[in-house]
């Protein structure tokens, strides 16, 4: 009888999680072709590989730059 209460109660749960995931899942919009506009940041400009050595150069840029160091009191 435990048995039959355990799995009856296991599919219960696995069809909540289900419907739940199917709400979220259809809330959704499907990905567009083009890249979606995002509020200050710049769309990629130039050949992939010129996009890569830009961030290849942004990266080199930020490691360069000193951290801020804490003041010890």
């Amino acid at each position: 009888m435990r048995v039959v209460f355990g799995v009856l109660s296991l599919l219960l749960v696995v069809a909540i999680v289900g419907i739940l995931a199917k709400k979220q899942l259809a809330g959704v919009p499907a990905p567009t072709a083009g890249l979606p506009a995002v509020e200050g940041v710049a769309a990629p400009v130039g050949t992939p590989q010129q996009q890569v050595q830009q961030y290849r150069q942004a990266v080199q840029g930020a490691m360069q730059q000193a951290r801020p160091m804490p003041d010890d009191k």
